[in-house]
């Protein structure tokens, strides 16, 4: 299965879509909006902003595995 490294964040208090590249190696447990400045966190039951707020989840969940254990 290939992974794919890039998702568009979208920022649930603006709307401010851009586009980042997943960290391979660690979760991203916080994200600043470069428009609003609002902080973001997963939502509950998520591993990282990538799997909250991205068009793409993170490389692990993206194999199957568990996140940031």
């Amino acid at each position: 299965m290939e992974v794919i490294l890039q998702s568009t964040i979208t920022c649930p208090n603006c709307g401010h879509k851009k586009e980042e590249t997943l960290p391979m190696d660690a979760c991203q447990f916080f994200y600043e909006c470069e428009n609003c400045r609002q902080v973001l966190r997963p939502k509950q039951g998520d591993c990282c902003v990538f799997c909250s707020y991205g068009t793409v989840k993170c490389p692990p969940i993206q194999k199957g595995s568990s996140c940031c254990s």
